[in-house]
């Protein structure tokens, strides 16, 4: 899923069978509805405005931090589908006009497969008031009303004496939502299973999840999963997540009862400094590749922008033995960007300066671009790109 959010039906890698179970059915023809029990209609309120992501049939999911809850809503916004058909500079002020607001932080994006409308969740000033707002195939920008939609809000648990202090990204897994925070435990680093039909109320398994981070060459426990893709292999399901520093691993959450501890296998590392911004794969020329977007927090930049992407071939998640994991899990060569020479881990060139990137379609992705690397106050310009 491209944040994920929106995964692709994979076919199979090796002699394994390796799909996302996180497969969106943007032509089904089933309403977003269909997969909550006792939805509500009406009196939707947002308390915060949170990672963002769809599911099938223009069902946005929304995390309120604040409630401690992840909402599905029903847009009706189910297509058909109309791609954005230009760039639109300085949408910040396209948003902030939209809400109503002097000004507009965007948290974050997430694209419609269904219609290819483009959804932000932003703040807005004064206030600090939060806001979903959608950007459409001729570049306007417009407030959804969602106030009468029909709904369910899904509550996040916590061990007890614990608190939710984040949800750092959460995503649509076919049978699941699958959401990803930090806590105030111990183990801090959390996941989530919501299990459809999405039902109003505490509904979730969670689990406490341990991570070997090989920049760093020790097990750890606080750090959460930044952004994540499902993914089943073998029949077993799993959440591919992606860390600071920044490892790759894999976390399987079948069979396990709720509250279980998760020792996580890392496979890739792509480098210290990294912050990961977004998950997703595609499939180009016969190769299905994962790919992530980071955030350079070091100073030693390798390209144009902070904000750069690596794509690495989905054959690295096959690996399970600790000659391939782990403290031994392959590392980027951070002198190689693409080519024989990079094995198969490569940087994403127009992905330099994508702040966020939302899939909207296979190699199709929407990316929210830096216009001035030198300034972090500077607007930020939407782009439909297609990846190599």
């Amino acid at each position: 899923m491209s944040r994920m959010k929106n995964a692709t039906l994979l076919p199979a890698l090796s002699a394994l069978l390796v799909l996302p179970f996180a497969t969106l059915s943007a032509d089904s023809k089933d309403s977003a509805s269909s997969y909550f029990k006792q939805p509500q209609k009406g009196g939707l309120e947002i308390q915060s405005a949170g990672q963002i992501g769809f599911g099938p049939s223009g069902m946005l999911l929304v995390s309120d931090p604040k409630s401690t809850s992840v909402l599905a809503i029903d847009t009706g916004d189910a297509g058909p589908l109309q791609k954005l058909s230009k760039r639109v500079d300085n949408i910040e002020a396209a948003l902030a006009k939209a809400a109503g607001a002097e000004s507009v932080t965007i948290v974050d994006m997430a694209a419609n497969p269904a219609s290819g409308k483009i959804y932000f969740s932003v703040n807005g000033q004064p206030g600090n008031r939060p806001h979903i707002l959608a950007l459409a195939a001729d570049g306007s920008v417009s407030k959804p009303d969602l106030a009468g939609a029909a709904h369910v809000r899904m509550k996040l648990p916590s061990a007890e004496n614990a608190q939710l202090r984040n949800v750092t990204d959460l995503a649509w897994g076919d049978h699941f939502v699958i959401v990803a925070g930090q806590s105030s435990e111990e183990f801090s680093n959390k996941i989530y299973q919501i299990p459809v039909p999405l039902e109003h109320g505490v509904n979730a398994n969670y689990y406490s999840a341990e991570t070997y981070h090989v920049a760093h060459g020790k097990w750890e426990t606080k750090a959460p999963i930044q952004s994540f893709i499902p993914w089943e292999e073998d029949g077993k399901f799993y959440v591919v997540g992606a860390f600071a520093c920044t490892p790759i691993a894999k976390f399987p959450i079948s069979d396990l009862e709720s509250g279980a501890q998760i020792k996580g296998t890392s496979v890739v590392e792509l480098g210290s400094g990294n912050r990961p911004r977004n998950m997703f794969t595609y499939e180009k020329n016969g190769q299905q590749w994962l790919v992530t977007n980071t955030h350079r927090f070091h100073k030693n930049l390798f390209g144009p922008s902070k904000y750069w992407a690596a794509r690495v071939k989905m054959e690295y998640l096959d690996a399970d033995s600790p000659e391939n994991t782990n403290e031994k899990a392959i590392r980027r060569d951070i002198k190689v960007n693409d080519g024989p020479e990079a094995k198969g881990i490569e940087v994403v060139e127009p992905l330099f300066g994508a702040v966020i990137v939302s899939q909207l379609k296979n190699e199709e992705v929407v990316v929210l671009r830096e216009t001035d690397t030198a300034s972090d106050t500077a607007p930020h310009a939407v782009e439909l790109v297609t990846l190599p």
